[in-house]
């Protein structure tokens, strides 16, 4: 405590001059129209660029909470999209049918039969998806590929599983551990989903053959297919392991196939494997019925 006391006392002159200029200064600038209009100006200046600096930083580190929102909300939407095609091919099956609405439930009376349909699903009720995760390890410049995410056994992720971005397909779950699992993606040469061409429904499989990560192939296309450049790729829910209607990317080219049987379309992906980081790990129910049966089946 002494040591503190002779501390002030020794310095006491640099404290009171420091004391005269801050009251000068306050003197100055309040009493002085000219001098206080300055101070404004510049003092306006100063906070806001320290404003807009903690704007940026406050915006960087919420860019992870918003992907991840954004990736929530994309598979929200394939999830309506999925419900209301069904919803649509009921009422194309039933032209007469009328659509009454009890409770949590949809109920659509035809002369025939009463369907009950659930609601649309909400955000807390995703039917088909087992948990998010995030991509902590990837490659994509060798030809088989591989990402881990941080989600295993624990949280109900099992091998056959499918994975999904916001933008789309990323592939489907090969191996488990308690809290990770390694992801078989698109951009591996023994990725093979089964895919269609959204506005003529013809499909094919999509495969990938190393290269650019953005671009893979649609093979097996039908020689009398109808498509167009441009036009928009999904999974044609062909299997037990994506719905029908996730996006895959667009038609960029065609090429002739080695039998000249069919067609081989490039396909320019949606997800940027690069930039990858929220995913979903998703899950049909099971079809055991639909495995037995197909087991003995050699191609």
């Amino acid at each position: 405590m002494r040591n503190i006391f002779d501390f002030i006392v020794k310095y006491s002159h640099w404290a009171l001059f420091i004391l005269l200029q801050l009251l000068a200064a306050i003197l100055l600038f309040r009493f002085n129209s000219f001098q206080g209009s300055v101070w404004f100006t510049s003092a306006s200046e100063v906070t806001a660029s320290v404003t807009k600096v903690a704007s940026e930083v406050t915006r960087y580190f919420g860019l992870e909470k918003m992907n991840r929102d954004l990736t929530e909300r994309n598979v929200y939407l394939m999830q309506q999209l999925e419900y209301y095609k069904a919803l649509a091919g009921q009422k194309e099956e039933n032209n007469d049918s009328l659509i009454v609405i009890q409770g949590l439930q949809k109920t659509i009376r035809t002369d025939s039969s009463v369907v009950v349909m659930k609601e649309p699903p909400t955000l807390m009720d995703r039917s088909f998806v087992v948990c998010p995760a995030r991509v902590v390890n990837i490659s994509v410049r060798r030809l088989d590929n591989y990402l881990a995410i941080d989600k295993g056994e624990a949280n109900g992720v099992r091998t056959g599983m499918g994975v999904i971005s916001g933008t789309g397909v990323v592939g489907i779950v090969c191996r488990t551990s308690k809290n990770y699992s390694l992801v078989l993606p698109v951009i591996n040469s023994g990725s093979s989903i089964s895919c269609k061409i959204a506005r003529t429904d013809y499909f094919g499989f999509l495969k990938w053959e190393g290269g650019n990560p953005l671009t893979a192939f649609m093979t097996d296309v039908p020689r009398h297919a109808e498509y167009e450049i441009g036009d928009t790729v999904v999974t044609s829910g062909h299997s037990t392991v994506f719905i029908e209607g996730i996006p895959v990317g667009t038609v960029a080219t065609k090429d002739e196939s080695d039998d000249e049987m069919s067609f081989t379309l490039g396909i320019r992906l949606f997800t940027d494997f690069g930039r990858l980081n929220d995913v979903y790990v998703m899950a049909l129910p099971p079809r055991e019925e639909l495995t037995e049966l197909e087991k003995d089946i050699k191609y």
